[in-house]
């Protein structure tokens, strides 16, 4: 018997991001530069996000003398996640690099049309009226009574 999926919010909310990724972007291609474009946007944040850091942190060791800066963000804090930032910023340019290789990869129109079928099978849209009629159905058979009205 098949293992039933997790529940928690952070699952739920990863199902639903994943099928909405599936049903928007139904084939090989889109998939391609969907996966390029999260890279790359991402690789982009860390390194903006990596240089103002920086940019902080060596402010902060020119002006020493200036006690009374209010700050929000501790030197250490900055320390630790510069060193986090650039073992992620090597990990997305491994994985830039991987994803090179899918790009090397052409799909022919009969096959992208698989895709499209089988990613309809796979996340159906959840406000389809049919998908809302039959979910409606299912919670209203007797076969499968809500603990309220067991007798």
């Amino acid at each position: 018997m098949a293992e039933e999926p997790c529940q928690c919010s952070d699952c739920q909310r990863f199902y639903k991001q994943h099928d909405r990724l599936i049903r928007e972007y139904p084939t090989f291609k889109q998939q391609q530069e969907l996966n390029w474009a999260s890279i790359q946007s991402f690789r982009t944040l860390c390194t903006k996000v990596t240089d103002e850091l920086q940019r902080q942190l060596s402010e902060r060791e020119s002006n020493e003398d200036n006690i009374f800066e209010e700050t929000h963000i501790s030197d250490k804090e900055i320390t630790e996640a510069l060193d986090e930032l650039e073992s992620v910023n090597a990990y997305l340019y491994s994985i830039e690099a991987l994803i090179e290789k899918i790009f090397d990869t052409k799909i022919a129109n009969s096959i992208e049309s698989k895709f499209k079928e089988i990613a309809n099978e796979l996340a159906p849209d959840p406000l389809n009226i049919d998908r809302l009629i039959l979910n409606r159905l299912f919670h209203q058979t007797p076969d499968s009574p809500d603990k309220e009205n067991i007798n």
